[in-house]
């Protein structure tokens, strides 16, 4: 199945004999929010209007741990995300569809999130709400919860040994911003750079500027310049947090590609002063 779904399509299906499970995910990220001072409140985003059905879900509280050494958004209590997952009324039998405000990161996330614990049938709105041409709801549903039960390692994850070695064995891609890749700036982090051996590639050039993904040949073309082909071996991503990175395993998979993501990410990688730090535009 694609990974992603267009308004058009999830109008069709939710209107069919079987709906999707529809999961609302707004959230943003801001250097004012990552120092405490939450900046974007994305259920009062959900509660003022919302594609029908849909449940919200809080990718801080639910699909995240709590910050630490292991990163900002580390992975969350497995058996947690499980619970939530059935509140909100999802099952191993029904397609489920997240979406978020636009960019795409933290829907992302969530497809990421029920891919690697197993769900055999999500995609993620391309063009996240601002795509969605049909009326929005505010009232909150009461699904029916569903029965999901989470089974990790469905897809591929990396730590932060195994993101070092895919630097050197495959092709380990950065989907930051190429400042902070570069070091020029560290708007969030401990330090600026990148892990030895990384390739910069923004999650930004993944997407047109609708906030749509570039379609598969494209996405393809693109990542083969960036080293990323039938016989590049591995493949695994990582960005601040494990979440502008789970975008790019996304745009990955509409092209075909299969890829890990490094949860921890530059957030956990630069709390360790033990861990080299490359900075410029080249990977080493």
């Amino acid at each position: 199945m694609n990974a992603i779904i267009s308004a058009t399509e999830l109008a069709s299906e939710s209107a069919g004999g079987n709906p999707p499970v529809i999961l609302d995910i707004r959230w943003q990220l801001s250097a004012a929010k990552a120092a405490g001072a939450p900046a974007f409140d994305g259920r009062a985003a959900y509660e003022a209007g919302h594609i029908p059905g849909a449940v919200y879900v809080d990718l801080d509280a639910d699909l995240a741990g709590p910050a630490g050494a292991a990163g900002r958004h580390p992975l969350p209590d497995v058996a947690s995300f499980g619970a939530v997952m059935r509140r909100a009324g999802v099952s191993a039998d029904r397609d489920v569809v997240v979406y978020d405000g636009g960019q795409g990161w933290a829907a992302a996330r969530t497809w990421w999130m029920l891919r690697w614990t197993g769900h055999p049938s999500v995609r993620v709105l391309d063009g996240g709400l601002g795509a969605w041409e049909g009326p929005l709801e505010t009232s909150v549903p009461s699904p029916v919860p569903g029965t999901f039960e989470p089974a990790p390692g469905a897809v591929g994850l990396l730590d932060a040994d195994g993101a070092a070695a895919l630097a050197r064995s495959g092709v380990l891609l950065d989907a930051r911003a190429a400042e902070r890749y570069r070091g020029d700036v560290e708007p969030i982090d401990r330090v600026g750079g990148h892990i030895p051996g990384a390739v910069s590639a923004p999650t930004a050039e993944n997407v047109a500027q609708d906030g749509r993904f570039l379609p598969a040949e494209a996405l393809a073309s693109h990542f083969k310049s960036l080293g990323v082909s039938g016989d590049s071996g591995e493949v695994g991503v990582y960005c601040g947090s494990g979440v502008s990175g789970a975008h790019e395993v996304l745009a990955l998979a509409v092209a075909g590609i299969d890829a890990a993501l490094y949860v921890g990410s530059w957030s956990e990688w630069s709390s360790d002063e033990s861990r080299p730090v490359a900075t410029g535009p080249d990977p080493q």
